[in-house]
């Protein structure tokens, strides 16, 4: 299951009080002070995991907490520090405050380490406080607290690839038919209720691919499933754009493609200016689709391919398209 926003709320470790101490050693009667300072507090820091792929343990777990930091003790002793709580979350996910939605973290790639909330400092002993008119010392300073904060926590899955179209469009066969991916298929809509993945794999070349619910008219005032989704297309390099091609003309295609483009508008100007390839399916019951295609192409100034998901039928053509279109991983950013 799919969990790709959570709220919860973290707090950092105290500091540990600093110690008063002062030495009663039978052969040190001038021992003085010897309050050790106490321990900081341990942070917390949130580390993307490449084994994570969804949120749903922050529904369970809504409160972190991170050790705080033991006091000092007498002899010069520091407290321990707490420990920092480090928390694994699936890469691409964005942290923000709850409150002020001022992102704190964005962490997209494996191993990637972020403190959101700093341990609190140890306070000072005694002994810190020790001066030639000052050789007893009772002062000592507490250890400052720990940080709580509010987080909402929103996950963007990383793919090169971000395939989308109206439902039923036949997204899901394509998936299948580009990568080992075995999405769900039937022939109604909404087969797809959650983001897929996929990954086409070419020669020495791998792309993931991201099959996200299916867009309809309206979606950007909240109709149907796709809208809340399309953030996970957000990190992807190209768009590809499938569309039911089994009839209309050049007019008709261009006035679909048109809807899906004004709902990813609305949704996010940088989205809609992402890259496009458009992929007309079908060719299976109409053999003009690759002339159609040819013509769309001239109309809307984007690459048009046209595939059968039944037969495969110009998937290999699609395949070394994208691959043309994205650099090697090395180079795509």
């Amino acid at each position: 299951m799919l969990k790709d926003e959570a709220l919860i709320t973290i707090r950092s470790g105290d500091g540990g009080n600093g110690a008063l101490s002062f030495c009663r050693e039978k052969y040190r009667p001038e021992g003085g002070p010897d309050g050790g300072d106490g321990g900081k507090g341990g942070a917390v820091v949130f580390e993307a995991s490449p084994h994570m792929n969804t949120l749903l343990v922050f529904n369970r777990r809504r409160h972190w907490k991170a050790p705080h930091g033991d006091p000092g003790g007498g002899d010069l002793c520091s407290g321990k520090s707490g420990e920092d709580l480090i928390i694994q979350v699936p890469c691409g996910t964005v942290i923000r405050h709850a409150e002020t939605q001022e992102i704190l973290a964005d962490l997209t790639t494996a191993g990637q380490q972020v403190t959101v909330a700093a341990g609190g400092k140890g306070g000072k002993g005694n002994a810190r406080f020790k001066s030639s008119v000052n050789q007893t010392p009772r002062q000592t300073t507490p250890g400052q607290p720990g940080v709580e904060l509010p987080l909402a926590l929103e996950l963007k899955l990383i793919a090169d690839v971000g395939l989308l179209g109206f439902p039923n469009a036949g997204k899901s066969t394509l998936l299948s038919r580009l990568s080992k991916a075995r999405p769900k298929i039937a022939p109604y809509p909404f087969t797809t209720l959650e983001p897929q993945l996929g990954v086409i794999e070419r020669d020495d070349r791998t792309l993931v691919i991201a099959d996200i619910p299916g867009l309809i008219e309206g979606a950007a005032e909240g109709k149907g499933l796709g809208l809340r989704f399309l953030r996970h297309v957000e990190r992807c390099t190209v768009l590809v754009h499938l569309v039911d091609g089994s009839e209309g003309g050049v007019p008709e295609l261009s006035k679909r493609i048109a809807v899906l483009n004004r709902e990813l508008e609305r949704f996010s100007a940088d989205l809609a200016a992402k890259p496009q390839v458009v992929v007309l399916n079908k060719l299976d019951t109409r053999p003009d689709l690759p002339a159609v295609a040819k013509r769309l192409a001239k109309k809307l100034k984007v690459p048009v391919l046209a595939i059968s998901g039944v037969s495969g039928q110009g998937m290999q053509e699609v395949a070394d398209h994208l691959l043309q279109m994205i650099p090697p991983h090395g180079t795509k950013h």
